[in-house]
């Protein structure tokens, strides 16, 4: 579900754009282009890639679950916080100069990942590499933007840029499970370097033409929002008296962030951007529909192999049914949401993820795996059907030239909510004796929140009344 990602593109550079725009693209338009598609494809794949592989790295790391919750949430979390920053940064720097520097560190990581001795290595390089994510993004989507002066042509590009990331979220379960199996869970890390060189060298000629531009920066803000949820994330996967004293710690944090935000004058997350309840209604849509997907994609990877018995490729190729009609629903969304407005897909999207959820309460070791891949595909279509018109919700109720930030927040907390669920309903699926009844509990949690979701989006959006 990585489309609302796009949605970055919206942030305004003040450069010669109109003058431009008759300006046919350089010959290495193309080039930055495959760039920031496979930079897009990279940093999405190692957040869906990694699940399939748990089991295999918990076994051969000698770790427990929720050292694993780690690996997967030291990267989401590290993506969702300096997220709200990495835009401004990738302003300052130049695009060009932000994208190579992420790349970089994101190839970095991904080696020191492959070859973590340790789980403790492994999470600090998980955390780096969201870090580097965190960078590639905004800096991606700039570069199409300079690559592409005229507004056509760009809508095109980004269209393109998109699927790196659709591919991504289809490719990466199987992807894990046959890097799994065919090698060892070493290579779903590995795999990403030959793919980071190739995003290094394919806009060399352009990234020195990158503009830089004043963009003020919040760093007591990105610094409390970054241990806020940081607290907050070991308090509910730790638990006992530490998880206590750091959700003191979240609780603090989280209220200091308020109070500078509310002082600083170019604030990361400006609070009034909530008093609109369309934007509001979107960001806590997008979040709910996150932990639907992501906490689920985490918990369903480790039920086929833990109490399944299924082997990682296996297990990959369940999600295939459900990821591979991501994209050609979100196609369909965004004409559906050009007819009819955003309210009509947004609901039904978030009915038919609350369906589908409901419908995996049944499942058990037993379930056919015919039955059970197909029971998987309405949270896929769901979230795919959900995701464009609550971006598109959100970008329409805010001014243009606000557009970016609001895009970063939704985004932000979409990442935020789903490393949180991942925290949440792996503390519930913990105790392996019990581990269905903790599945079912985090599917009627998922459900309940995105049910309550779809009841604020049918008032929210209500048509206005004509006299």
């Amino acid at each position: 579900m990585p489309q609302d990602l796009t949605a970055r593109a919206g942030r305004p550079s003040p450069t010669r754009d109109d003058a431009a725009a008759a300006v046919p693209p350089p010959v290495s338009a193309g080039r930055t282009l495959a760039a920031a598609l496979l930079g897009f494809f990279l940093i999405t794949l190692d957040a869906s890639v990694v699940n399939v592989a748990l089991p295999a790295v918990g076994s051969d790391l000698h770790g427990g679950l929720s050292a694993l919750q780690w690996v997967v949430d030291g990267y989401t979390l590290a993506f969702a916080a300096l997220m709200l920053s990495t835009g401004a940064l990738s302003d300052r720097i130049g695009a060009g100069r932000a994208f190579a520097w992420g790349v970089a560190v994101f190839a970095a990581a991904s080696l020191a990942c492959g070859a973590a001795p340790g789980l403790g290595v492994l999470i600090a390089a998980r955390v780096l590499q969201g870090a580097a994510a965190a960078v590639v993004l905004p800096s991606s989507l700039a570069l199409v933007r300079q690559a592409y002066p005229d507004a056509a042509r760009r809508a095109r590009a980004i269209s393109l840029w998109a699927v790196g990331g659709s591919s991504a979220i289809a490719l990466g379960p199987v992807a894990g499970g046959a890097l799994t199996t065919a090698w060892n869970w070493r290579g779903i890390f590995l795999v990403n370097l030959p793919f980071a060189v190739l995003a290094l060298l394919l806009p060399a000629r352009s990234a020195a033409r990158s503009e830089r531009r004043r963009a003020p920066l919040d760093a007591p803000g990105q610094l409390t929002a970054v241990v806020a949820l940081a607290a907050l994330t070991f308090a509910v996967v730790e638990g006992g008296s530490a998880g206590w004293a750091a959700a003191g710690v979240a609780a603090v944090a989280t209220a200091a962030f308020f109070l500078i935000e509310s002082r600083h004058p170019h604030p990361v997350v400006p609070l009034g951007l909530f008093r609109n309840r369309v934007v509001a209604v979107s960001i806590a849509a997008g979040s709910a529909l996150s932990v639907g997907f992501f906490g689920m994609f985490f918990v369903l990877g480790l039920f086929f192999q833990e109490v399944r018995g299924q082997s990682a490729l296996t297990a990959g190729l369940m999600f295939l049914p459900m990821t591979l009609l991501i994209s050609t629903v979100n196609v369909i969304s965004g004409r559906l949401t050009t007819r009819y407005g955003p309210r009509l897909p947004m609901l039904a999207g978030q009915l038919l993820m609350a369906a589908g959820l409901l419908l995996l309460l049944p499942v058990g070791a037993a379930t056919p795996v015919a039955l059970l891949a197909a029971a998987m595909v309405p949270l896929g279509v769901g979230g795919a059907l959900a995701v464009p018109p609550l971006t598109a919700a959100a970008m329409g109720a805010v001014p243009a030239e606000r557009a970016g930030l609001a895009a970063g927040v939704l985004n932000a907390g979409r990442q935020v909510a789903g490393g949180l669920s991942v925290a949440l309903f792996g503390s519930l699926v913990a105790d392996q004796a019990h581990f269905l009844t903790g599945m079912r509990r985090s599917l009627l949690i998922a459900a309940a929140l995105v049910t309550l979701t779809a009841l604020a989006t049918a008032l929210a959006l209500r048509p206005a009344r004509t006299t």
